[in-house]
């Protein structure tokens, strides 16, 4: 990648061996590195979205605050538009990389007005020159995406769960970001507004050339927003590839199993499909096995998956595996 990062790679977004290591303490004296993030790289071009799926505990969302160095990562490179982000220039990226968090229940201060927390990034940046300035850049980012004026002045705990998150992606595009990262921003929500979210999140990628890591355990939302999807388990990437690719044509038995289990509206397919259940549990992320980490519940293991985690590699047209029997 070191020759590719001087702005002209064509891609916005660089992650290179991303690793988040959280040191967790097992005894009086003993402590553990919990492998959050453990080796992930990927790259986002402007106004594309990669989606990243994977259970519960995998590292999905470390991955998405990491990135943003919310964590701080324990290693690995980040470069926005060629250039390497670290911790000594990061507050001139927070403009260009904002999040939009999963729970709009408690990422909102519910002791400010709406127009308050649309407007703090404003302040923060000091993006405006006069009050009547703040204000109509404020009603503007409301109608943007969809909420009326009279709401400027009213409090969270007044608004749906939809409506507060409609919030928090306004407050996320205060500062016109380059990109953003959302942290399963409709899981929280009712089925029958997450279509509208979701919807409305494709509206504004439209209209703005944003571009999204939308972080998820649905795989249906995430195809359906997505250009590119990855799938992560334990801390790691198995796979990763065009959208439709990967629906069609998975090649690791993770994500095999992930696509086995999606319910399908029709009943014949559905009779037809034959769901992949996994044996075991999820390992402890404190007590890894050795080699391939999912192993354990793979059906196709041997006594190689056991000595060596195999490599990321790329099987044609950039569809990115991690197995060795596959």
């Amino acid at each position: 990648m070191s020759n590719e990062t001087n702005g002209k790679s064509g891609y916005l977004v660089e992650v290179e061996d991303l690793k988040q290591h959280f040191p967790i303490r097992t005894g009086f004296t003993k402590t553990t590195l919990l492998k959050a993030v453990d080796g992930v790289s990927f790259k986002i071009r402007p106004g594309e979205t990669l989606g990243l799926v994977g259970e519960s505990g995998c590292g999905k969302t470390t991955v998405g605050r990491t990135l943003l160095r919310l964590y701080e990562p324990t290693d690995g490179r980040i470069f926005f538009e060629g250039n390497e982000v670290t911790k000594s220039n990061m507050r001139e990226y927070r403009k260009e990389m904002q999040m939009v968090f999963q729970d709009p229940y408690s990422s909102l201060d519910p002791r400010m007005t709406v127009e308050d927390i649309i407007g703090e990034p404003l302040d923060v940046h000091k993006l405006y020159s006069t009050k009547s300035e703040r204000r109509d850049k404020i009603l503007g980012l409301m109608s943007l995406v969809g909420l009326n004026a009279e709401h400027a002045t009213r409090y969270v705990h007044e608004f749906s769960g939809g409506q507060r998150q409609r919030i928090g992606i306004a407050r996320a595009l205060a500062v016109d970001p380059k990109f953003i990262v959302c942290d399963e921003p409709v899981s929280a929500l009712d089925v029958s507004i997450q279509a509208q979210v979701v919807n409305m999140f494709e509206d504004l990628q439209k209209q703005l050339g944003v571009a999204y890591l939308f972080i998820a355990h649905d795989l249906l939302i995430v195809h359906h927003i997505s250009d590119k999807i990855a799938v992560m388990y334990l801390g790691r990437m198995v796979e990763m590839a065009d959208a439709d690719e990967l629906m069609d044509n998975p090649m690791h038995p993770y994500t095999q199993s992930l696509l086995s289990a999606v319910p399908i509206p029709d009943p014949e397919t559905a009779r037809k499909q034959k769901r992949i259940i996994l044996e075991g549990d999820v390992p402890s992320p404190l007590n890894m096995p050795s080699g391939c980490a999912f192993r354990t519940r793979c059906r196709y293991a041997t006594e190689r998956c056991s000595a060596e985690c195999p490599p990321f590699t790329d099987r044609g047209n950039g569809h990115m595996v991690a197995c060795w029997e596959k």
